[in-house]
């Protein structure tokens, strides 16, 4: 029986941590079946072929179109919000985007914030940093609140803690919480409710995600199915929304299909049981809602890859993770493996220009290409086409200029020099045949071991004699065997 490894405590890189993942039957378990009941969901969720790709084509052309106008759009977007009564900040880093955060809980002398779930405060690892001044910030999505309990990351960027079944849960929950064991699901739900429901009130903030910004109209949209959302925008008297500048589009027309994409492309949903529409801070007149309401928005390296034409598609992810549970790496590792904030397919293309090439040198290669992900991504984005370019970029010499940060991460002058040699081996006849002559004739001395290849296969070892020499012979003999 396989013994089960913490996932916080996978080490070593990418590999490393995947032959660790790979040994937790547990952990292959529970992704399995996760994966399962999701792929059928996004199946049920889309019966009709021709609606389905016909939707897609709508939400891609949408995407692009708001990317084409990028620049205007966020200081349409800034303007309106304005107008509106909400504070816009911009980030360039993380550590700016965590800065603005800070003071603005600072200048109300807060020490609480509760907040509602928002994949752009993992990329700030903005729990860390709160912490380490003084402030709690305490996860609301039920999700994010198990593995925060448990001092861990998430591992999907849907389901935080998809790689733990009700069992593991609930001991989770006894351990920390000092409450029975169950393996009922509602109940472990009721647990983690009545635990929060008193923060919501007692939070000097509330932190949120956005899933679109709506330019025309200066609204941020928020979607969920537990209501944490809705409290951690609500309740406190501070609300700060932080995003990455890719989610606006133009106008609300624009969201109406990329929502239906999002909530059936992640969970099979028609729709969420939430859809917040938020359009300032509370009004005069108005009994509850935020005093206060900041949006940060984040750049952290999409504008490097904003300036590449094909690399921009990235950027259309509306961070569904469909491209995740159909793919067949990460359903076996799962998303811890990949030691960033966004795992799987399109974070083996989105982290590369938020942190370079030199700390994730075998994202592009983590994939067998086999085109799943871009079958179902429901904006269209070729991500094997995109995976097969960070590989190009991955190996060019430093001095080619690579268009993704840190590009050259694995550029080996012995393995140019290889190519090289296989190259002029293959276009010069001479220097072929005199490789075949002596490659058959002192094949016994290839070596065992020549590479990542003998991990898992044989070392070739070539003929005693050529396909060359066997057909020379069989002509020589008129034809006869």
């Amino acid at each position: 029986m396989n013994q089960r490894i913490p996932v916080t405590e996978l080490t070593g890189g990418f590999r490393d941590r995947a032959d660790q993942a790979l040994d937790d039957s547990q952990l292959r378990s529970n992704f399995r079946t996760a994966m399962d009941s999701l792929m059928k969901k996004r199946a049920d969720a889309f019966p009709d072929e021709d609606e389905r790709e016909g939707l897609r084509e709508q939400g891609n052309h949408i995407k692009a179109r708001a990317l084409s106008k990028l620049p205007d759009l966020l200081e349409q977007l800034e303007a309106r919000l304005t107008e509106n009564g909400v504070k816009v900040h911009w980030a360039e880093t993380t550590d700016e985007a965590n800065r603005i955060v800070h003071s603005i809980i600072e200048s109300r002398q807060g020490s609480q914030v509760v907040k509602g779930k928002s994949m752009v405060s993992e990329e700030m690892e903005m729990n860390d940093y709160l912490a380490e001044r003084g402030v709690e910030c305490l996860e609301s999505d039920m999700g994010e609140y198990i593995v925060q309990l448990d001092h861990e990351k998430p591992s999907h960027i849907i389901m935080p803690a998809i790689h733990k079944n009700r069992r593991q849960v609930s001991k989770l929950f006894h351990d920390k919480l000092g409450v029975e064991e169950t393996d009922d699901v509602d109940r472990l739900i009721r647990i983690g409710r009545e635990t929060l429901r008193q923060k919501f009130m007692e939070a000097d903030v509330g932190v949120s995600g956005v899933n679109f910004a709506i330019a025309e109209t200066g609204t941020l949209l928020l979607v969920e199915n537990e209501g944490n959302g809705r409290m951690s925008t609500t309740a406190p008297p501070v609300h700060v929304a932080v995003t990455g500048i890719e989610k606006v589009v133009e106008n609300l027309r624009d969201v109406v299909p990329l929502l239906s994409l999002l909530t059936r492309s992640a969970l099979g949903q028609a729709i969420t049981t939430y859809v917040n529409m938020i359009s300032g801070p509370r009004k005069a007149d108005e009994l509850d809602g935020p005093e206060e309401v900041h949006l940060v928005l984040l750049d952290n390296g999409r504008t490097g890859a904003f300036a590449d034409a094909q690399m921009r598609q990235t950027l259309n992810c509306i961070r569904c993770g469909a491209c995740m549970n159909h793919c067949p790496v990460y359903t076996r590792v799962g998303g811890h493996t990949y030691g960033e904030v966004y795992p799987g397919p399109i974070g083996k293309i989105v982290t590369p220009h938020m942190v370079g090439l030199h700390q994730v040198p075998d994202h592009p290669s983590a994939s067998s290409l086999c085109g799943a992900c871009g079958e179902v991504c429901p904006v269209k984005i070729p991500i094997p086409e995109l995976l097969q370019r960070l590989r190009q970029e991955n190996v060019k010499h430093p001095d080619e200029a690579p268009a993704v940060k840190d590009g050259g991460a694995k550029y080996s002058a012995r393995e140019r020099a290889i190519w090289w040699f296989w190259k002029t081996l293959n276009t010069r006849p001479v220097f072929y045949r005199l490789f075949l002559w002596g490659a058959t004739r002192f094949g016994w001395m290839t070596p065992k071991n020549v590479g990542p290849w003998t991990r898992n296969h044989s070392a070739p070892v070539p003929a005693r004699r050529s396909l060359h020499d066997l057909a020379r012979e069989h002509l020589d003999n008129g034809g006869q065997s």
